[in-house]
């Protein structure tokens, strides 16, 4: 892999794919289901730039959320608006969560972006399992050597032996790089949300009578994710009244901080899917459910019948929503992957690259002054989460009509859409910039005492918050509860100046 050269951040060379939209036009992805409706900014309030850099991040968040304000219209005809304040904050919550005073661990040592023998790395091991299997790839039996070892080899050629292994990894590239590599072109086309629809017998009806307080009162969810964008998407579900569970591995759990970032509002459980009695409870709450979320790799969930096309066989009135990294035809798509991942092998952490004194322009080879970049958030992440979120309101919004299906979406499909769209318009960027206000709440949960920031929905008119901070990860049962309406109101706590 050759030396990474500096390119025009304003034009993504060599990227091929469908003509760019406005990111606040993301909603257009759901009318498959909705129907054509003429865009419209009335959704959202604020400043349109405050992170800045070569791409338009801040599009793509309210673009995002306004797919979910759009759905949610749809399915319940609330009328769901935000403000870039909240959105800013919801994209950035886990930075803003606190335990007891404390800011979230949310990295560790040995991920993050690392030199090779021609090139850049990026490495994702924050989970202890990930990090065994990054040494393994090479031969190491300590973190201290990474570095030398990684020195040793191309980017590529480490690429490949972390991922030969299991772990996760990605050779940073340019995003002509990208396009023209089997995974860029397989990925190039795919819409932000891919939906599949067929008839169901009759109307089927979600949950009780939607309220203006809760929505989804009533509705049913599953939520096999994790990390952030699967979760993220059932949090904000769980805030609009839904009964969320969720459903991990034992031999795989959540990192606390990850817990405590994304799951206000649900129930979360533990599973051994292999384990027969276990996983004939999981498909009764799957029959019992009305959506279901996936974030799994197909083929892991696909061993227990859980994946989206044999769910949707097994339970047709299921709105199955699912997630990837990577898309879903290509060799790279049953694939490991993370939201930093993605940036560096789609050409995003070269656009954000840096000298060390600030300039965007990269070094001559080997001398090290310039290093790989991110965006301001992981917003990959939480973007595919909103149209994940948006994706399940618009099925159950097609279910009283006797409209059921799938949706799928990827962290590559949302990338493609950002690269696309390149800057802010030069009237955008002048906007205002820097940090904007954080609203923050506290609640008592059974770690100690928690400060986040709210839901990034208003629904008319009112502040959307959720019901109860997280349980204690693992405490729930493997079964649905009898009213989802009942529940215990948690005590929120709120500045003065709100």
């Amino acid at each position: 892999m050759r030396r990474l050269q500096p390119i025009d951040p304003a034009y993504c060379d060599g990227h091929s794919g469908p003509v760019a939209t406005d990111l606040l036009e993301l909603s257009r992805s759901l009318e498959p289901l909705l129907g054509k409706a003429a865009p419209s900014e009335s959704f959202w309030a604020g400043p349109r730039v405050w992170w800045g850099g070569p791409l338009d991040v801040e599009g793509l968040a309210l673009g995002s959320v306004g797919a979910v304000a759009a759905a949610l219209g749809a399915h319940a005809a609330a009328s769901a608006t935000t403000t870039s304040e909240l959105v800013a904050a919801s994209f950035d919550s886990i930075r803003q969560l606190r335990l007891n005073g404390s800011a979230a661990d949310i990295w560790a040592p040995m991920s993050g972006f690392h030199e090779t023998g021609d090139g850049w790395l990026r490495l994702h091991a924050n989970y202890p399992h990930h990090a065994a299997r990054l040494l393994s790839a090479l031969g190491l039996s300590r973190p201290e050597d990474l570095g030398p070892a990684l020195r040793s080899h191309t980017a590529l050629e480490a690429e490949a032996a972390v991922r030969r292994a299991g772990g996760v990894a990605a050779a940073v590239r340019t995003p002509a790089e990208w396009a023209a590599s089997p995974m860029g072109q397989a990925a190039a086309d795919e819409p932000w949300i891919a939906v599949a629809l067929d008839d169901l017998e009759g109307p089927v009806r979600a949950g009780t009578a939607p309220s203006s307080n809760a929505p989804l009162a009533g509705v049913r969810v599953l939520d096999f994710t994790r990390v952030i964008a699967g979760p993220s998407a059932t949090r904000l579900l769980a805030a609009l009244g839904a009964d969320v569970l969720r459903v991990d591995p034992p031999q795989f759990p959540e990192l606390l901080d990850a817990h405590l970032d994304t799951d206000f509002g649900k129930r979360s459980a533990v599973a051994d899917l292999g384990v027969p009695e276990q996983l004939a409870r999981v498909r009764s709450l799957a029959r019992q459910a009305d959506v279901v979320l996936l974030g799994y790799r197909s083929a892991s969930l696909a061993r227990f019948g859980l994946d989206a096309a044999s769910l949707r066989a097994d339970f047709p009135h299921l709105a199955v929503v699912a997630l990837n990294a990577w898309g879903w035809d290509g060799p790279w798509a049953d694939g490991r992957g993370f939201d930093s991942l993605v940036q560096a092998a789609c050409g995003i952490a070269q656009l954000y690259g840096r000298r060390a004194g600030g300039s965007a322009q990269a070094g001559p080879a080997g001398d090290g002054a310039w290093r790989p970049g991110a965006l301001p958030v992981q917003a990959l992440d939480h973007a595919t989460g909103m149209g994940m979120a948006a994706a399940a309101l618009a099925l159950l919004a097609g279910r009283p009509r006797g409209i059921g299906g799938s949706a799928r979406l990827s962290l590559i499909a949302t990338a493609n859409e950002l690269l696309r769209a390149g800057p802010p318009r030069e009237t955008e960027s002048a906007a205002l910039r820097g940090e904007l206000p954080v609203s923050v709440r506290t609640a008592q949960s059974p770690y100690g005492e928690l400060s986040f920031v709210p839901p990034p929905l208003r629904l008319d008119g009112r502040q959307l918050e959720y019901p109860h901070p997280p349980a204690r990860y693992g405490s729930s049962e493997l079964e649905w509860q009898p009213d989802c309406r009942r529940r215990a109101p948690v005590r929120l706590f709120f500045p003065d100046h709100l």
